[in-house]
């Protein structure tokens, strides 16, 4: 038997705890005084004692006010497990005033949703570029017994696995990819927080809890690289927009070309294209507009 499985079958399973209403045993529990009173005064009263009546009478104040150590409150999203001398007898989630055997000790659990956003890590990305990330995750506890006996301390064990999972998440994926080639940390934002949920689930299964909604909440690069790779962020945009303009004008040129030609609006030699062409690529390409040059004779 692998190690994985000898832990999935050490691990604890909640079960419904067998609890009673704390209104119902209240009630008991103020019959039981009212009868000892009742005793005591009917016991001591009068020219003729009644040890029996008495001694009734004690041991029903004892077992009243025994009952009444077996109260207490459940809050809405909020649960309590059961156990008895050390040994899991159960979970109790009905809200309200609810009763159990005085010998047996209740531990609370808050069952609601809850919000953390992580510190932000230092991660290496796919490429090995220093990158900060930081993550919200909004989780709660569905198993109480795994959350409250399989792990030391539920809460810290969802800060650690969040810190793991979001290192997991960024080496895996470049920072940026400015082809758009490739999943990446700023470019897929959706599908990253999928994965990262994922894998939250997974690793927070051993106590119990699951994972409602996750995402990034922080990133960039690291500060000793962030002013380097914003210069080689600039610079692949200008080159990708200068690809852009250059692939935009050619095609201009060469549907100018064209329609003169069909049109038969002038007959164009080998010079007279190139001249027409390497001016046209200049009023398009060019950053700064043309100044136009009439020119009032031959162009040869």
């Amino acid at each position: 038997m692998s190690l994985a499985e000898t832990h999935a079958l050490n691990r604890s399973r909640e079960i419904p705890a067998s609890t009673q209403s704390g209104y119902v045993m209240l009630l008991v529990s103020l019959a039981l005084v009212v009868l000892a009173i009742w005793m005591f005064v009917a016991g001591v009263g009068g020219e003729a004692k009644n040890g029996l009546m008495v001694i009734a009478a004690i041991a029903s104040a004892v077992v009243g006010l025994l009952i009444l150590c077996g109260f207490y409150m459940i809050n809405p999203n909020e649960a309590a497990a059961i156990q008895l001398f050390g040994a899991y007898k159960g979970t109790d989630r009905t809200e309200g005033l609810r009763w159990v055997l005085p010998w047996l000790t209740r531990s609370k659990i808050a069952v609601r949703a809850n919000n953390v956003i992580s510190e932000k890590i230092k991660v290496n990305d796919a490429r090995g570029n220093p990158i900060e990330m930081a993550a919200q995750v909004v989780w709660r506890v569905t198993d109480t017994a795994q959350a409250l006996y399989d792990v030391d301390d539920y809460r810290e064990f969802v800060m650690a696995q969040m810190e793991a999972a979001v290192r997991s998440i960024g080496s895996r994926y470049p920072y940026d990819d400015i082809e758009h080639l490739e999943v990446t940390l700023r470019g897929n934002h959706e599908e990253v927080g999928i994965e990262l949920r994922a894998a939250l689930i997974e690793r927070l299964a051993v106590a119990g809890i699951t994972v409602d909604e996750c995402g990034l909440t922080h990133l960039a690069y690291a500060p000793e690289i962030a002013s380097a790779m914003l210069r080689r962020q600039q610079a692949e945009a200008v080159i990708a927009a200068r690809a852009k303009l250059v692939e935009g004008a050619v095609s201009m040129v060469e549907m100018a070309l064209n329609m003169l030609s069909e049109k038969g609006v002038v007959e164009l030699d080998d010079e007279r294209r190139a001249a027409m062409v390497s001016n046209l690529m200049v009023v398009l390409c060019a950053e700064q507009e043309a100044q136009p040059v009439i020119n009032a004779g031959s162009l040869y």
